[in-house]
């Protein structure tokens, strides 16, 4: 079945957000809320989707500025926008508690919430978090040369306007445990949600995170060096981006973390071994509904 055939559009905000919902509300585990990475969508989940949901609702929404969710012009792409989004659309599907997991820039959009839990301005409560292979610790990320590009105010709109797919899927390649690990159709489709309707021409505002990860350092870390819920880190160690380094001190300053490596993969663990990954991240899962 197509990806877009399987979730609808939530109007939040006066814009249109993409979500899937699988496995059914009254299944015995908590619901588990999904945030995807840059610059890819909720489908990244999609092959894993099947562990995932064995026994609890799962929610896969795509950000506002990626895949099948608007992609306005006049926006600013906060990752504090972001999280607002997210709360909104878990508030219309009646999500007031469960189990949060996120990978990439997905890491940074939960960091933003823990820090509104901190400070009782969230009104999802979350039984645990997952954290993915995100650079949440910007300075010891090894930025990729599209990444670092991006950045560049002049630069960013020319680099993101002569962007092709042939460069794209050789860049993914380069950032899995082993290059041959995701299927060419699977990478096609990255492409086609990264793209369409102007989604190319969004790359250099939604790649203002990397600097909002500087800018709100002490409010995103100091919550997570508080943070009083189970929390797993989840890596591909393998990851040139989002290196073990990382991880570790995730590990390190979460109190009670559980760090835990998936050596063979990279920086898209549920796209290169979406049955194993499923496992481990539900695994931890049922310990804590």
């Amino acid at each position: 079945m197509e990806w877009h055939a399987r979730g609808k559009l939530h109007g939040i905000f006066g814009h249109q957000i993409f979500a899937v919902t699988t496995g059914a509300p009254e299944r015995e585990g908590l619901p588990l809320l999904v945030l995807h990475g840059f610059p890819s969508s909720s489908r990244d989940f999609e092959a894993a989707l099947p562990g995932l949901s064995a026994r609890r609702r799962v929610i896969v929404h795509d950000h506002l500025g990626f895949g099948l969710s608007d992609k306005p012009a006049a926006y600013s792409y906060s990752l504090l926008e972001q999280a607002e989004v997210a709360i909104a659309l878990w508030q219309a599907l009646g999500v007031t508690r469960g189990h949060l997991l996120a990978h990439d820039y997905g890491t940074s959009v939960a960091t933003e919430l823990l820090a509104r839990r901190e400070r009782g301005l969230c009104p999802i409560d979350f039984a645990s978090v997952t954290l993915c292979n995100g650079s949440v610790h910007i300075d010891l990320a090894h930025l990729s040369p599209s990444q670092q590009l991006l950045r560049v105010p002049v630069l960013g709109p020319l680099f993101s306007r002569l962007a092709s797919r042939r460069v794209f899927k050789a860049q993914l390649r380069r950032i899995l445990g082993r290059p041959d690990s995701v299927a060419d159709a699977e990478l096609d489709a990255m492409w086609e949600g990264l793209v369409r309707d102007g989604g190319r021409e969004r790359l250099p505002a939604l790649a203002g995170y990397m600097a909002e990860r500087t800018r709100f350092r002490e409010r995103w870390i100091g919550p997570l060096t508080r943070l009083d819920r189970p929390t797993h880190v989840l890596w591909g160690r393998r990851d040139p981006i989002a290196v073990p380094a990382i991880a570790e001190q995730l590990a390190r300053e979460i109190p009670g973390a559980r760090l835990e490596w998936l050596d063979d993969l990279g920086h898209y663990p549920m796209l290169e071994a979406p049955a194993r990954w499923a496992e481990a991240a539900s695994a931890f899962l049922a310990q804590h509904d």
